[in-house]
């Protein structure tokens, strides 16, 4: 007897999950019922359990950074079990844990050849351009999962994705090498990334800026030298303690003209100043004192790279990146709580890193 195809639609339809989505921006995120993601031959199905929720998020939803097409899933910190795989992948398979890079590309343009696929003419960012990690499941290609060890946690592996890999890539196009000195400006999500794996690189010496008391103590314990950003400039306060001196690589984290001015004040004879902060203002340089005369630079950093994860896991799994204390806390799949998180991010506040459990 053969199927009524008109069942077999409903029953197509009816596999729906639950996302948290923004449905216009400047608007808080809403809760809503979506197909279930479907696989082709190259793609992985991952039962989410743990997204990060990025600074960027924020900016998503205020629209400092468009997301394009509306309505999207955000989410681009994700890590989770795989569920299904497609029929050409051979690798991974169900039950796997899993860490997710989160920019999508075609890995044949000139760019990621060159391996710069964050330049990719197709790339799409998840979160921001395809569905991301505010959801019960994500479909993404093979080749963005990689293979998240026991001894990391879920929480600490969606981190990674972004915060961690982007700390790295940062420091990793300052070319920091051991012996140098680095001041970190910002110590969110990223920041204790940065300054974690500056001390784990061999930096003689890190210093960590932000006007957050509890954030200065925990960046402390990870190593760093604290500077309090409130009662004085800066990059007066590292200038000071390197004896006038100034830093090897100055990391910016945060997206503000004046610590990104601030940074470039604080360099060395031939230090570079990586920016990683995203805004839409400028800022001033005095390009004789402050770049020409000390032959310093200005580096921007834009995402990551695939080919870096392999390493920030390792680094992970040695121990050189504890992301326990990071996370502040978990919440679940709920947008009430989510948008309450962002709010929290817009304005500074305490805490350093949520990440929400969609599945548990």
């Amino acid at each position: 007897m053969g199927r009524n195809p008109r069942r077999l639609r409903a029953k197509v339809v009816d596999v729906l999950m639950k996302a948290i989505q923004l449905i216009q921006t400047g608007q808080p995120l809403e809760a809503q019922q979506v197909a279930l993601p479907t696989i082709g031959p190259n793609d992985v199905l991952v039962r989410v359990m743990a997204a990060g929720i990025c600074h960027s998020d924020a900016h998503y939803r205020a629209g400092t950074s468009p997301v394009t097409p509306l309505p999207m899933t955000l989410g681009h910190e994700v890590a989770g079990v795989i569920e299904a795989v497609g029929d050409a992948v051979t690798h991974l398979k169900q039950g796997d844990r899993a860490c997710l890079h989160y920019l999508v590309t075609c890995g044949h343009c000139a760019h990621c050849n060159a391996g710069q696929e964050q330049f990719c003419t197709s790339g799409a960012m998840i979160g921001k351009h395809r569905a991301g990690g505010y959801a019960e499941h994500i479909a993404v290609p093979a080749r963005s999962v990689f293979a998240l060890p026991d001894e990391i946690p879920f929480e600490a592996g969606a981190i990674m994705m972004c915060s961690s890999a982007t700390a790295l890539h940062a420091l990793r196009k300052a070319r920091l090498k051991p012996g140098e000195t680095v001041a970190v400006f910002g110590v969110g999500g990223l920041g204790m990334s940065a300054v974690q794996l500056a001390v784990g690189l061999g930096a003689l010496a890190v210093y960590a800026v932000d006007i957050n008391p509890t954030r200065l103590a925990l960046a402390q314990s990870f190593g760093a030298q604290p500077i309090d950003a409130r009662p004085e400039d800066a990059a007066i306060q590292v200038r000071r303690r390197t004896v006038g001196r100034g830093v090897d690589v100055a990391v910016e984290l945060i997206g503000l003209p004046a610590t990104m001015r601030q940074a470039v004040q604080s360099l060395a004879i031939q230090g570079r100043a990586a920016l990683a902060g995203i805004t839409q203002k400028s800022f001033d340089v005095t390009p004789y004192h402050e770049l020409i005369n000390r032959e310093a630079e200005i580096i921007g950093v834009s995402d990551h790279l695939a080919s870096e994860i392999p390493l920030l896991i390792a680094l992970a799994t040695m121990g050189k990146i504890d992301l326990s204390q990071v996370i502040t806390r978990s919440i679940p799949l709920d947008a009430n709580e989510i948008n309450a998180a962002l709010d929290n991010l817009d304005g500074f506040g305490e805490g350093v890193r949520v990440v929400i459990k969609p599945n548990g």
